[in-house]
């Protein structure tokens, strides 16, 4: 039996996110949902819950139905609390007393060290921040579970715990979650919506083997739209013949015949628009000047350590050739970042010597960090490029049209943009930097699933070379060709990530 049914529902802000959406929610549904950034999810999830008003259909769930809904963001008020009072302030007020001991089963089911119990929120990890609005969700029993990008900002430990915890739940709570990381979406769900402007399709079937289905349905919706494009175009030619005829013989039945057979080439035209076509988020495209150079970056025993000199591990003799695809992998703490800013260091100043690093002095770095810190938040689009590079304001604008950003946008402040929008800006500065040695730590961060698939296929099609850190598998596996583990101190390289993958499944942090 339904929990919760969808009839008809629909949405529209200014342009429609979704229309006629019919969907069933019932015991037992792991549900993922799908869609490229500002496409409706959040809206959807908070329409669900009862806290948005859709603007059609209608919402019905059970009598006396608890639905508990995860934000994505921590409120401003809770900053200041403890991990531990945060939590404690989601139960009614007249249960704090008798019921605080749910908090304590609650963070023991997720793993919360007990340190961590009485830091304030304001000084914890953005992974731990999300779990904490998970916890505060689940200490009040809801019978269904919304979750929105539950895995922002958790590492890959911290994903595979929340697997395990959701695949563990009781199966008569239902979950719905909005994700773009494929590989968790596989790991916990056992149905799918796509959900579009119009006709969303829902499946049975876990992320991979639902795409796999849809692309099937759009790839025939694509060739009967390209056979109804040419009879209309047919039925053009013919209706331009009869009034060429019509007009010289003066025949007023031609004339009606003409104007019929337009009347139908309209009608096949406006009903064949290709629903499987999204409005694009904003391309992303890269660029590889190349170089001569067959070895790019020799690493001599370098030695990384810690800001304060203390060692975490040595490199070993490894290079970086042309074409490599470097996935740097390790767990948390282990010293990733700091390799990349000793990279970073050694190739954009290459007059400032770093120890056991040296890089060919024709290499240019594009360089994208997670927190897109490169891209100031007073800032504005427009300016970022036209005082960057050398471009007049026109070429500056189409440019930003193409990544997704409207004429309002790219005149005001960075901050305002959302987290893909930026990410799709970041892309495009990369892009014009025309680098040819990519250093990218998280680049996936914040892109829908559309845009993770185009930086995959641009960095596969200009075969640019590049160092990746990144918590995202499907990225991983897609892009990879070496991979380079930190452990017992040391920078080895493994044939595949999968060994590491495991571990972290097994073994947590």
């Amino acid at each position: 039996m339904a929990l919760i049914n969808l009839r008809s529902l629909g949405v529209t802000l200014g342009a429609p996110l979704f229309s006629n959406l019919n969907l069933s929610i019932e015991p037992g549904d792991r549900l993922g949902i799908v869609a490229a950034n500002g496409r409706g999810k959040s809206t959807l999830l908070r329409a669900i819950s009862g806290g948005f008003e859709p603007t059609a259909g209608d919402i019905t769930r059970s009598r006396g139905l608890r639905v508990g809904y995860v934000e994505q963001d921590v409120p401003a008020k809770l900053l200041d609390a403890t991990l531990y009072d945060a939590v404690l302030q989601a139960l009614p007020a007249d249960q704090v007393d008798s019921e605080s001991w749910r908090v304590d089963v609650v963070l023991g089911e997720l793993d919360v060290p007990e340190e961590l119990r009485e830091r304030q929120l304001s000084r914890l990890s953005g992974g731990w921040q999300r779990l904490v609005l998970l916890a505060r969700v689940w200490v009040t029993e809801p019978d269904v579970l919304l979750l929105d990008e539950p895995t922002n900002h958790l590492d890959l430990a911290r994903i595979g715990q929340l697997e395990g915890w959701l695949n563990a739940l009781p199966r008569d709570v239902p979950v719905v979650i909005c994700s773009h990381d494929r590989a968790f979406l596989d790991a916990v769900t056992n149905r799918t919506l796509f959900l579009r402007p119009e006709n969303s399709q829902a499946f049975s079937l876990p992320y991979s083997r639902a795409r796999e289905a849809l692309d099937g349905i759009d790839a025939s919706d694509a060739r009967r739209f390209e056979k109804d494009m040419k009879t209309a175009q047919q039925l053009r030619r013919q209706a331009a013949k009869l009034n060429n005829i019509g007009i010289n013989s003066g025949s007023d039945l031609l004339v009606v015949k003409t104007k019929q057979l337009k009347e139908r080439a309209e009608r096949i035209e406006d009903s064949a628009r290709p629903a499987h076509l999204e409005r694009s988020a904003g391309s992303i495209k890269l660029a590889n000047r190349g170089t001569h150079a067959k070895v790019l970056v020799t690493l001599d025993d370098a030695p990384v350590t810690t800001p304060d000199g203390t060692p975490l591990f040595r490199t070993g003799k490894l290079w970086v050739r042309q074409g490599d695809r470097i996935v740097l992998l390790g767990r948390n703490g282990t010293g990733k970042t700091r390799l990349v800013n000793m990279l970073r260091r050694a190739i954009a100043q290459p007059d400032v010597a770093v120890d056991g690093i040296k890089a060919t002095p024709s290499l240019v770095l594009g360089y994208g960090d997670q927190g897109l810190s490169d891209l100031a938040d007073k800032d504005r689009p427009l300016e970022v490029l036209t005082r960057r590079f050398e471009l007049g304001e026109q070429r500056a604008r189409t440019l930003l049209a193409g990544a997704g950003m409207t004429v309002d946008m790219q005149s005001n402040p960075i901050g305002r943009l959302s987290g893909g929008q930026k990410a799709r800006l970041g892309m495009l500065v990369l892009r014009l930097t025309n680098p040819n040695f990519y250093l990218l730590d998280e680049p996936t961060n914040h892109l829908d699933i559309d845009g993770q698939e185009t930086l995959e296929a641009e960095l596969l099609k200009h075969e640019a070379s590049c160092l990746l850190v990144s918590h995202d598998r499907s990225f991983v596996r897609a892009t990879g060709n070496r991979f380079w583990k930190i452990e017992k101190r040391r920078l080895v390289e493994v044939e595949s990530p999968e060994g590491f993958f495991a571990d972290v499944a097994r073994n947590g942090a």
